[in-house]
């Protein structure tokens, strides 16, 4: 054999019955992710849509937290804000708010129910959100701005 040859890799005999034995593999599974705080995700939607209804920000940004139900609720009232600013003759800018306080209670392990407390230069709001963890984020299930 030349020195450059490599070896034969070697296999064990059949009637080694220690080389033979199948030994399980392990699968190791990771656990999901811990959800983010639903107090912060509902405290940045309340913002989004404050700011959204002012005409400051566009819709398409709150998609992905919001469900198909709430997206239409709130594409009605940017439609109807935008036709009240346009009748008034108030131009659209960006609002000048405060976040209060948020609470948040938890109906169920994948549910919470949170309202956001706003402070503006003429008035305060409050906005109520559901946000359910569904797939890998909270989604808002429900939100009225008060």
């Amino acid at each position: 054999m030349s020195p450059t040859a490599a070896a034969a890799p070697s296999f064990p005999e059949p009637d080694d019955a220690a080389a033979l034995e199948v030994r399980p593999r392990l699968h190791v599974v990771e656990a999901p992710p811990a959800p983010p705080d639903p107090a912060e995700a509902a405290e940045g939607l309340a913002r989004s849509v404050l700011e959204i209804l002012a005409g400051a920000r566009d819709l398409e940004q709150v998609a992905r937290w919001v469900t198909g139900e709430v997206y239409s609720s709130l594409q009605k009232r940017v439609r109807l804000a935008a036709r009240a600013r346009e009748v008034s003759g108030v131009r659209v800018q960006r609002p000048s708010f405060r976040v209060g306080s948020v609470h948040v209670s938890r109906p169920t392990p994948t549910a919470v129910e949170s309202v956001v407390v706003v402070h503006g230069r003429a008035r305060t709001r409050s906005v109520a959100i559901r946000l359910e963890w569904l797939g890998s984020r909270w989604r808002a299930t429900a939100l009225h701005v008060l």
